[in-house]
């Protein structure tokens, strides 16, 4: 793609699938994060619930303050050779690379001493904070790339169908690796415990690897638009500008979307959170169930994924989303139901799982296209919107998780109690349920709003300034003479055009005839 004239066209095959890649190293790390990070703290590494969680959050308010600065960075980045969103994405992965090996490890140089429980906390801080800032600078540039190769709403609706299909690729690849290493090289116990650190050291090399040679493919592959001169000319007070960024605040659709957006990621990553410790503490399965479930999770997910578009297309995005929720809400219910006395257990947390990867890949890309909508044409603060989107997304996950695991029933302790298999049933239940009917208030808000026009806001900034144009710039004269000739000494009279203007006329409602710039 050379310049920016050709984002109105249909992309490429190639650039589709180059920009689908382009996340796949977040993706890979985030499965790994978001599914096993609580439980390889607490069962490989021996931190409490409250501290595992506590880690977690150190992680999200990371990434959570992170993503608006990177993103507000981004779109001030003036044009490179390489590509302003280019650059910072690649920032991130380096980022990533040189710290995310060191946190699904023992403490590598703890070997032959026996370190206190505080000292492993803060020897796995600083590699937490690197790998958030770098996992925000990935996430928000590669989102933030989506308006700049296109203009055209199902393209981008179909770049962000693509992006989520790779992730739920990556999910599921890494949920196999899992599998394989837990059955190949774990300890014997049924449960996860400090025999099977090896075996998650392998999965990362393995992950961190794959990851980074999709990576090469993105920066090959993509060639990021350069800017047009809109952004130039746009004023400060106009979201075209990358200093008018503050101007969102103003906007009341700005926040209902980051409510919708906040609330579906809290459904897709508390339920993937914890759904392997309710597989294993509520369910009582074996530990190799902690990859089979969430790997039918994504599985199925990435089957939706396909039906995303034509769905968007001719159902619309709002009933789209509704009928995400309404599978979702539905599986919460049965989770409450199930527990380790229910014959064909297994079976029902097969159906469950699959509901729960249908009806979150349908809100989650839905919502990423809403977002796009929301943005519009405004893309020199694009960045910012999703980096606003996501701190509001990482800082809700990482208290809810904090609170969770405070009010766990053991929650000081390194092993699990008596109370732990009714409370990650209602962890399943009523909390993912509950941020489910949160985004359907959400939505609701949103059902009579066409997202992304602010028709009665631009129609008032028009006739402000043409208001200005006429009564304040004494430099603009908006009078001709009705003579043939100059006119030395007389007076200039307006002109007024018989009848109403055809073509070329702006008028506002309610306005004086002097309030209005008439061209023939």
């Amino acid at each position: 793609m050379e310049g920016s004239s050709l984002v109105s066209e249909k992309l490429s095959f190639r650039v589709k699938f180059c920009y689908g890649v382009g996340h796949i190293l977040n993706d890979l790390c985030a499965s790994m994060w978001f599914t096993y990070l609580l439980l390889f703290l607490h069962k490989v590494v021996k931190f409490s619930n409250t501290m595992a969680g506590t880690l977690l959050l150190i992680g999200q308010v990371v990434d959570a303050i992170s993503t608006p600065l990177v993103g507000i960075e981004s779109d001030r980045t003036g044009n490179c050779k390489y590509g302003r969103r280019k650059i910072w994405h690649l920032v991130g992965v380096v980022c990533v690379a040189l710290s995310f090996p060191f946190i699904f490890n023992l403490c590598v140089s703890c070997a032959s001493s026996s370190p206190s429980i505080a000292a492993l906390f803060i020897y796995y801080t600083p590699f937490v904070m690197i790998f958030q800032f770098g996992w925000a600078a990935t996430q928000i540039s590669h989102l933030a790339l989506i308006p700049e190769l296109t203009n055209d709403e199902q393209e981008k609706c179909s770049l962000n169908a693509i992006r989520y299909g790779f992730t739920v690729v990556s999910n599921i690849l890494t949920f196999c690796v899992v599998w394989i290493f837990l059955r190949s090289m774990a300890s014997d116990s049924t449960k996860v415990s400090n025999g099977d650190s090896e075996a998650f050291m392998y999965v990362v090399i393995v992950l961190l690897f794959v990851g980074l040679l999709f990576m090469l493919i993105f920066h090959v592959g993509i060639r990021e638009p350069f800017r047009n001169c809109s952004h130039e000319m746009a004023s400060s007070g106009n979201m075209r500008s990358s200093s008018s960024w503050k101007m969102w605040f103003k906007k009341v659709q700005f926040y209902q979307v980051a409510l919708l957006y906040m609330s579906t990621r809290l459904v897709v990553n508390l339920s993937q959170v914890y759904l392997p410790i309710y597989v294993t503490e509520t369910l009582q399965l074996h530990k190799e169930f902690i990859a089979v479930m969430p790997l039918v999770v994504y599985t199925s997910g990435f089957i939706a994924t396909f039906f995303a578009k034509p769905f968007n297309q001719f159902l619309g995005r709002k009933v789209t989303f509704s009928i995400g929720l309404v599978v979702v809400i539905g599986v919460c219910i049965s989770f409450f139901f199930l527990n380790n006395t229910v014959h064909h257990v297994q079976m029902y947390m097969y159906a469950a799982s699959i509901g729960l990867g249908i009806g979150g890949s349908t809100m989650l890309i839905t919502v990423l296209a809403i977002i796009a909508d929301l943005i519009g044409d405004n893309k020199e603060t694009g960045a910012f919107v999703y980096g606003a989107m996501s701190f509001v997304d990482k800082l809700s996950n990482g208290i809810a998780v904090q609170v969770i695991q405070i009010e766990h029933p053991c929650a000081g302790s390194a092993v699990c109690c008596g109370g732990c298999s009714k409370y990650y049933k209602i962890i399943m239940s009523y909390v993912v349920g509950g941020a489910a009917v949160l985004a359907l208030l959400s939505l609701l808000t949103l059902f009579k709003t066409k997202i992304g026009h602010f028709e009665k806001e631009k129609k008032m900034k028009t006739c402000a300034a043409q208001r200005r144009l006429l009564h304040n710039d004494p430099s603009i004269s908006t009078t001709v003479s009705r003579s043939n000739g100059p006119s030395k000494n007389g007076p200039l009279i307006p002109y007024e055009p018989q009848g109403h203007p055809k073509y070329g006329a702006i008028e506002c409602q309610k306005s004086s005839p002097n309030s209005s710039i008439q061209s023939h």
